[in-house]
Order: structure tokens, then sequence, then C-alpha cells
């Protein structure tokens, strides 16, 4: 859901914010008022192309803010290597400069246009006027009709990956030029990669030990110093234990002859006793533990020098095959003593490929049909449920019809799609991409939307203008259907009648002003005696009479009712 978006020094709008909700917003004013401004503001903000030319006249540059709700986003934001969204919120900055270019901050954090395209692509759809590519896409037709009819392509695309993956292998080694040059190479890795026997043991571990063989006499130096200042068999002075020092094993004794003292006169010192004791046998433990440890250390040069040649070994491996760790040369091991079999039975493997492949295609041909089986029944009922909403908009003898076409086996299926339209009787139907009429294609969108609101993913819709040239009974059917979409998604809508904007839950108003010699816009939200007064200056008024307020207010009475 956008939450809000904020406008500053973008053509007209020096400064403008406004904060959205749940449902259908509307947003109304007259022409050349800057609608169409605040319309480019949310583009720019999910990524369309920026103009210099629309900083405001007299400013380095431009800003836009627009924050959405984070649902569905982390995924995305985690492959592109963007930070997560805090207290649920996705925060998304464009500065577009007068001088030329723009920069981008998701989350802020910088990052590129193309980036920002793409997640726009999955928070909003925008139609209007000037936007027909969603609905004439051939991939939003297919998926829509897959969406709508609930169709499972898990099936169909398991049966493609295999054939595809058939093939691969198939033309890696039919392609292969040398088949000897290359055996011999991929033989030669292999062999070397299994000379090593490689294992876990060949990364932190094996620098754990050449560390303690390199500095062996350091530790076992001042292990020795540590045990004898424990326990007082030998050792260095300067760590106690040595000559006119007491061990701590010495100090606990003495501790101990104390308390047996004390213990006759003072009943504390029983369990001082018993405590001293745990302690005694806590020191003589972790002296144990530590000669223990020193013991398996080897300071053996010809040790230190395995080590060294081990580890050499193991970072020359990496280089060699562009491996970050022993795991991933162990894996390039794996693949290529496969391909390295391939080869060495090339003819025999590509026979049997050649089986696999032509199972694998009928596999496909089989999943294919059983798709096309589910899709022809939805495309029926798809078809039958938008050319009742048409008639609803106006449409009153309009056909509505989606078609499947043949085509070659893809990820996809092996059908196009084809949503075709009949605007008057006795007219043949034509694919959408073919109908001239821009709102015409408005109208097909808000109908196909209103079918599928409950399928479609994308959580916000903006309609520009779709009730472009309509009125009366055709007005209100637009502003039904929007309010209908609207439970099921966030919608907004620009429009200029007023029998649609009495559906708006809520209710913006964009106006300009000349203050100081420049022209300013502005929007705000209205509701209450402000929005009878909008709404009856749509209905004709410039000055709002009684008869156009009494209007006004049934409009919005009657749609609170519906």
């Amino acid at each position: 859901m956008l939450r809000r978006l904020k406008v500053d020094n973008l053509a007209i709008v020096e400064h403008a914010e406004a904060e959205f909700g749940e449902g259908l917003t509307v947003i109304t004013g007259e022409t050349g008022a800057g609608k169409s401004v605040f319309m480019g503001a949310l583009t720019l903000a999910l990524g369309a192309r920026a103009d210099a030319s629309s900083v405001r006249d007299g400013c380095r540059e431009a800003r836009i803010e627009a924050e959405f709700d984070a649902v569905g986003v982390d995924g995305f934001l985690e492959d592109q290597g963007l930070p997560p969204c805090e207290g649920d919120i996705l925060l998304v900055r464009r500065v577009i400069s007068a001088s030329g270019g723009s920069r981008v901050w998701i989350n802020d954090s910088a990052t590129s246009v193309q980036t920002l395209r793409a997640l726009g692509d999955r928070l909003v759809d925008i139609h209007g006027p000037n936007d027909r590519r969603s609905l004439v896409d051939e991939d939003f037709q297919r998926d829509t009709l897959d969406r709508y009819g609930a169709i499972d392509l898990s099936g169909y695309e398991a049966a493609w990956r295999t054939l595809m993956e058939l093939k691969t292998r198939r033309a890696a080694l039919a392609g292969t030029v040398d088949v000897l040059d290359e055996i011999e190479r991929l033989r030669s890795s292999v062999e070397e990669i299994d000379s090593a026997h490689l294992s876990e043991d060949d990364e932190e571990a094996l620098t754990t030990r050449h560390a303690a063989a390199a500095h062996a006499a350091e530790i076992v130096e001042a292990a020795n110093a540590a045990t004898a200042a424990l326990t007082g068999d030998g050792g260095d002075a300067a760590y106690g234990g040595g000559e006119g020092q007491p061990s701590a094993a010495d100090l606990l004794v003495a501790a101990g002859g104390s308390f047996r003292n004390m213990a006759k006169f003072h009943d504390a010192a029983n369990d001082w006793q018993d405590e001293l004791e745990r302690i005694v046998t806590a020191v003589q433990e972790l002296s144990r533990t530590v000669a223990d440890s020193v013991s398996r250390i080897d300071a053996d040069p010809d040790a230190l020098q395995a080590l060294d040649d081990r580890i050499s070994l193991v970072r020359r491996l990496k280089r060699k095959y562009q491996c970050g760790t022993v795991e991933e040369i162990l894996s390039l091991r794996e693949r290529r003593a496969q391909k390295l079999s391939d080869l060495e039975d090339r003819d025999v493997k590509i026979r049997e490929l050649d089986g696999q492949i032509a199972a694998a295609e009928t596999a496909v041909a089989k999943a294919g049909a059983r798709l096309t089986a589910a899709r022809r029944k939805a495309c029926a009922r798809l078809g039958s449920d938008v050319t009742a909403e048409l008639r609803d908009l106006g449409f009153l003898q309009a056909g509505f019809a989606v078609a499947l076409e043949p085509r070659e086996p893809d990820a996809t299926g092996c059908d196009r799609v084809v949503y075709r339209f009949e605007p008057n009787p006795g007219e043949s139907s034509r694919p959408l991409a073919q109908i001239a009429s821009t709102g015409e294609i408005a109208r097909v969108m808000l109908a196909v939307k209103a079918v599928i609101a409950g399928h479609d993913s994308i959580p916000v819709l903006v309609f520009d203008e779709i009730d472009a040239n309509l009125g009366g009974e055709t007005g209100r059917a637009v502003g039904e259907k929007l309010r209908a979409v609207a439970r099921h998604h966030q919608v907004v809508a620009i429009t200029h009648l007023p029998q649609s904007a009495v559906f708006g839950d809520r209710h913006f108003v964009v106006a300009k002003a000349v203050s100081g010699g420049r022209t300013r816009s502005a929007i705000k939200a209205v509701d209450g005696t402000a929005r009878v007064r909008e709404v009856a200056r749509m209905l004709g008024g410039e000055k709002a009479t009684s008869v156009a307020l009494r209007h006004a207010q049934e409009l919005l009475a009657a749609a609170a009712a519906r």
C-alpha cells in the first residue's frame, strides 16, 4: 500500500505531501491544476525516466519521496543487496537534477533506476489514457488467465526443466570440437584434485594446526610455566612456583590448614574447606588438561614444513580453479568427472540422451496438452465475466473473449493467450493491441481488474482518468467498479467525473494559485462540506449554487448507500 507521497520542486509543485489509506482514493481538480504532475511524481518514484526540464524553474533539483508498506518485498531487497525495511515501511527517494541525471535511494541505500523500476513493477500498476502496455502485453494476458483459473503450472514447468537440462547436456557433448584434448584436460583436473585428498579439515582446522606448529616452542614454554605455577612442579619463577615462590598448590594447602584450625571455633570454615577442596580438584584438572594439550603439539620442523606445504597446495588449487572454499573445489571435481564420463563414452551418451530427450518431449507435450485444456476452460469463464463487467461500464453490446493460439512450446506452455474485443455488434473481434481508443482500453482494463481483483498480486492500482469522455450512469458504474476493486487492492483514481469521485473512501483536490508572481500547485484532503463543494464544482458550477450543492449531496449520499 502507498502510505505517503511527498513532492518538492517538480514543475509547478513547490512543496506538497499527501497521506494515503486503504480502499479507494480519488484525486480531482480543474484542468491544468497539476494532477498530471502528481501522477508524474508517482511514476518517477517507481522508476520512470526522469527529465531535467521537469525541475521547477530556479531550483537545483526536484525531490520525490514515497513510503509503501513493506509486505512482499523482503526477498527482492535481499537479492539486490539492499537493506531490509524498518517498521514495515519501504522508503523510496528520487532526486532529479536540473543539470541532468537523477539519483535513487531505497531504504536510504543508493541504488540504480533499473532496480527501482523492477521494484516499482511489484508495487504499483498504473493505467491511464497513455498507458496500454500491461493489458496488451502477452505475458500479462497469460498470467492473468492463469491466476483467474487457478491453473497449476508446476507439472508442466517440471517437465520443461527436465527437457532443457537434457538438451543442454547433449549440446555440450555434441559441441565439443576436440574431444581428446577436452578429455585430457578434464582427466588432469580430476586426478589433480583427487591426489590432493581434500577434506573439510583443509580449511580452519589446517590453519589452526599450522599456527600451533609455528609457535610450538612458545606454547610449550608458556604451558610448562603455567602448570608449574599451578602445581609447584618445577617451572619458571617469573610465573610462580619457582625458587622462593609458592605455587598455587602451596597456597591452597596453606589455606586448607588455616580453615581446619578455624573450624574448631567457627562453623562456616567447614563450608570454606569443602569449597577449597573443589578448587584444588579444579586446579589439578586444569593442570592435567594443559599438559595433555601441549603434549600433542609437534615442534618438529619437518611437521611445520608439511603443514606449510599443505596450505600452499590448498591455496594453489583455489586460485587455479577459481574457488573460494574446499567444498567448491570438490563440487567442481564432481561436475568435471561427470562431463569426463560423458565424453569418454560420447557416442553412447548422445544416443542415450537422444532417447531421454524424446521421452522428455513426449512428457512436455502431454503436460502442455493438460495445461491447454485447463486454460481453455478458464478462457470461456474469463471472457464471460469480463463481458458482464463491460456491460456495466457502458459497452452494452460489446464482447470480450480470450483465445488460445498454438505455438512452439516454451517455459510457459504451448499456447499464446490473446485477449480479443468486439466493441460493436457485427464487427469482428480484434486483439486488444489493435484497439485505437485509449478510453476503450482503460475501461477494458478496469473490467479485467474487477474480475481478477482477488487473484492479482500487485497491491496498488492507479487509474488516471479512466472515465474520460464518459458521464451519467456509465460514470457511476465506473465509480462502483473502482470501489469493488478497492476491496482487494489500494486504488488511486484521478477523475473529472463527479459520478465516479463520490465513491472514494478519501478525496484529494489539486488546485493551483499564483503568489509572488509564481504559480504553485497543492494537494489537500477534503471531506464534509469541502468535499460537497468540490463535487458541486465538478458538476459544472464554478460558483457552488444551491442546486449544485444539493445535487452533490445527493450523489455522495447515494454512493454511501450503495
